[in-house]
């Protein structure tokens, strides 16, 4: 069966790739699709742009929107999370003192704009430390409602953490947070496609995702939900004609959104057409996907933390298609801390050069001891975390 699966995927066959978590892999059927977007727009870019582009992108943000639980008329489409938490944030405004909330498990990209709008309005910046290991989830609600003060205004939370794949308990969390009066702002990078998304019984105030990574859509397509009452607020970083077309509300935020200068939107275009080809891979259809990479992950976890002697640094329902791991120290690849996103950790250098394995290897979070993150996508089988195994024991 995975075999059959990866043929979907034109992904090099020496190399075990186990970090879908970063960028996602796009299907050859899906990016056959986006093709033939791009061929109808450079027939005609006219067409495409001014007569069929509003048409097409309804289509692509109504399949969407039946995906993750939305009305279309609550999404926009952007390039990815990083574009839409800053287009979120930039449109809110805080007074001076006001307290914004993170946990310190957040993307270095969204602290990194939740930053630049607390040094804009002259707040200050809460860090939730989120312990890892960690035992429960609701040890979670815990932290975050003992972090929280007379003076938070606002949170941003992850949905799935990015350094450690944990599933934080966000229904929960903003339950807790809105009992405050703290309006939410949500990190969903890696949550469509690998978890059962209704973002309409969530409950956050703004939510923003990826679609490339666990859609497997072509990549620089995400998006971000916004609820009617509040798209009067948001705005995009990128002011273009949308701004003075004399239009208020849900209509100006499309028009803005839709719209913010000449550009490749066909990864949009391609999102239902990725969100309908992998449903279709499975007899089970999109629940079975998930399930199966989620069985997949929990075995290959256990698998390799047997193989090196560590322990399980959370319960499986933290769980989704990503699993971290704490190695164990090495006097060849010591713990190094936090590391810059632009450079390689050694010994993911030493794993792709010397076995072929791709896999993202960074600090943990607090501790600073290296962590690896193993994916489970459909291409995967229990060889490709058999072969990491075998490696990491050696090079460590």
């Amino acid at each position: 069966m995975a075999d059959s699966l990866r043929s979907h995927w034109i992904l090099d066959s020496e190399v075990a790739f186990l970090n879908h978590g970063s960028f996602g892999a796009c299907p050859k059927a899906v990016l056959d699709a986006q093709t033939r977007y791009r061929e109808r727009l450079e027939r005609e870019p006219m067409t495409f742009f001014l007569r069929d582009g509003a048409g097409l992108l309804s289509a692509a943000r109504q399949a969407l929107g039946d995906f993750v639980g939305a009305d279309a008329e609550e999404l926009a489409f952007v390039p990815n999370v990083t574009a839409g938490i800053n287009a979120l944030l930039h449109s809110m405004h805080f007074d001076p003192g006001d307290e914004l909330l993170v946990s310190d498990h957040a993307y270095n990209a969204s602290r990194n704009i939740l930053d630049e709008v607390a040094r804009r309005d002259g707040c200050k910046v809460v860090v939730v430390r989120i312990p890892f290991p960690i035992d429960s989830p609701e040890r979670v609600v815990q932290l975050v409602q003992e972090s929280v003060t007379p003076k938070t205004r606002a949170a941003l939370l992850d949905h799935v953490t990015s350094p450690t794949g944990l599933v934080l308990p966000l229904e929960a969390m903003i339950e807790a947070l809105h009992e405050r009066g703290i309006e939410v702002v949500v990190d969903g990078a890696h949550a469509p496609g690998m978890l059962d998304l209704d973002l309409r019984s969530l409950g956050a105030d703004y939510y923003a995702a990826n679609c490339h990574k666990w859609l497997c859509s072509p990549k620089t397509a995400g998006f971000i939900y916004v609820p009617l009452p509040r798209q009067g607020e948001v705005r995009p970083r990128i002011i273009s004609h949308g701004a003075n077309a004399g239009l208020e509300g849900p209509a100006r935020f499309r028009a803005e959104f839709d719209w913010t200068g000449t550009r490749d939107i066909t990864p949009w275009l391609a999102t239902g057409d990725a969100i309908a080809f992998l449903g279709g891979l499975l007899p089970g259809g999109w629940p079975a996907l998930r399930e199966r990479n989620r069985n997949l992950v929990l075995w290959a976890r256990e698998h390799v933390a047997r193989k090196l002697g560590v322990a399980l640094p959370c319960p499986d329902s933290m769980v989704g298609s990503m699993a971290a791991l704490i190695l164990p120290a090495s006097e060849r690849f010591p713990a190094r801390g936090r590391d810059s996103h632009f450079a390689l950790h050694p010994l993911n250098t030493a794993l792709f050069e010397q076995y072929r394995v791709e896999i993202p290897v960074h600090g943990c979070p607090g501790s600073g001891e290296t962590l690896v993150r193993l994916s489970a996508a459909l291409y995967n089988e229990r060889g490709d975390y058999e072969r990491l195994a075998e490696a990491l024991a050696a090079l460590l």
